[in-house]
């Protein structure tokens, strides 16, 4: 039994597709981060960041959503999430989940909250300016690698990296060039938003935007 603290469209996204997709048992409980609720002190006693999403696993909290998804990938190897440890495309799981948590969505949560940073307008302004180069740029590596050797990150098999790149693209639609301006990325977009667990996840979620 997994318990997820979630909030909709949020980081917590890519675990929740990935409980979705694997069909285990779990629990959502939604936290009202308009309302500040991820900083209420019983919620920091779970994920001491302040952030979504939780996930608890046989009752232990961790935090960090590409974490949680790599956890449940290997947990359920049935649902195809993972290679296998010793599989030889292992190391390119491990690269690509990495890639888009270490470069591409600490990007996103500047362009999100420059006021991280500063409360300098102007140099919130630099900030976003930067950070979308970061992205744009991170889109243009992904479009011609998924070009050459798509049509998924680890080439014809669907895994789990597909899911995180999906909710970053998700994240980016409605920025001055949004992902589904690169042609492969927009092939990935189309094909992941037609599976199940996107579509449930729409209607759990409440979300409209980008369905």
């Amino acid at each position: 039994m997994y318990t997820l603290y979630y909030s909709p469209g949020a980081a917590s996204m890519v675990i929740h597709l990935a409980l979705l997709e694997t069909g285990v048992a779990h629990e959502l409980r939604l936290v009202d981060t308009s309302a500040g609720q991820q900083r209420s002190p019983d919620y920091l006693k779970l994920n001491p960041n302040g952030l979504v999403p939780t996930l608890l696993v046989d009752g232990k909290p961790y935090f960090e959503a590409a974490a949680g998804l790599m956890t449940i990938a290997d947990r359920h190897p049935e649902a195809g999430l993972a290679p296998e440890r010793d599989s030889a495309a292992r190391p390119a799981w491990n690269q690509w989940i990495l890639h888009l948590a270490n470069t591409v969505q600490p990007a996103f949560r500047l362009w999100f909250y420059p006021t991280d940073l500063t409360d300098s307008e102007d140099h919130q302004a630099a900030i976003k300016e930067g950070v979308r180069r970061v992205i744009e740029t991170a889109w243009t590596r992904l479009d011609r690698h998924l070009s050459a050797h798509g049509p998924y990150l680890l080439g014809a098999a669907f895994s789990a990296p597909d899911l995180m790149l999906l909710m970053l693209m998700r994240w980016s639609r409605n920025m001055p060039k949004p992902a589904t301006e690169w042609p492969a990325l927009r092939d990935v977009a189309a094909r992941m938003k037609a599976r199940p667990s996107w579509k449930r996840l729409y209607e759990v979620e409440a979300l409209t935007e980008w369905a």
